[in-house]
């Protein structure tokens, strides 16, 4: 079945748009019709998303942002509504792990520190940028969805957000942070039309995720976890933004879409 292209006037914002669950959402917003801004800190690799997009055929600009910088985040959604009149949809996707930025092959089976050897600063970082982020983009974006008439937040969790492990806690900790802002968001905001969601990706391959799933180890406790039988690739996760972001998603708000494989049904 055909229903045509989903996104069809709309303007929207996709932090972390340079790779991985961020780019391939912002082409999929862009195919569907949507102007899109693409916003990172790898200015090199938006760039090329954003190519990739106009020679599509699609609408994209590029702007360099940190999550944690607030004036950025204002100028950002002011240099959108200049640029394309209105904004309706923002995707907070960009995040971090908590490892080690030059780790190449990840050595254990968890990806961040048990809760002894994390660091002031390490949790600090990871809440900054998964949950802050989140929070000054929302903050952001509220005043120009209102003017627009409503808007979609789409809030990228983990299934780290619903269920605990052996390592890692402040990611789990950012990740839960992430599921329950984005209900408070869409109680607060449905009012305004605006609605608020959040994904729970399982283990899908990822820049982020490649040090874990180069290790034989680390890959086969994640294929073994994960009942389809394959790890997720972004455009499992895409999908489920650009449903959120469409009209079809008129009546969701304040809950959380799992696209893991069936990792946590079990």
């Amino acid at each position: 079945m055909n229903i045509g292209k989903r996104l069809e006037g709309k303007v929207a914002i996709v932090t972390g748009g340079a790779s991985g669950i961020g780019a391939e959402t912002a082409r999929s917003f862009a195919a569907h019709g949507a102007s899109v801004m693409v916003a990172d800190v790898q200015d090199a690799l938006g760039e090329s998303v954003v190519q990739q997009i106009v020679e599509a055929g699609g609408k994209a600009m590029y702007c360099s942002l940190d999550v944690v910088d607030e004036a950025a985040w204002m100028a950002l959604v002011a240099e959108t509504v200049v640029a394309y009149g209105k904004l309706d949809i923002l995707g907070n996707i960009a995040g971090v792990s908590g490892r080690d930025p030059n780790m190449k092959v990840q050595t254990t089976i968890t990806p961040g520190p048990l809760i002894e050897d994390t660091t002031v600063e390490m949790w600090e970082r990871i809440m900054s940028v998964n949950v802050t982020g989140v929070y000054l983009g929302t903050k952001a974006a509220i005043p120009a969805m209102r003017e627009a008439g409503g808007g979609s937040i789409i809030n990228i969790s983990s299934i780290c957000g619903l269920v605990g492990s052996f390592g890692n806690a402040a990611y789990h900790a950012s990740k839960g942070a992430v599921r329950i802002f984005s209900k408070a968001t869409a109680v607060q905001h449905a009012v305004d039309r605006i609605r608020a969601n959040s994904i729970h990706p399982g283990f899908v391959d990822t820049p982020m995720t490649k040090p874990g799933h180069s290790n034989n180890a680390v890959a086969k406790v994640r294929m073994d976890a994960t009942p389809l039988g394959r790890f997720g690739v972004p455009a499992d996760i895409a999908m489920g933004c650009l449903y959120l972001a469409s009209d079809e998603a008129a009546w969701v708000t304040g809950t959380e879409l799992v696209i893991d494989g069936g990792v946590t049904a079990q």
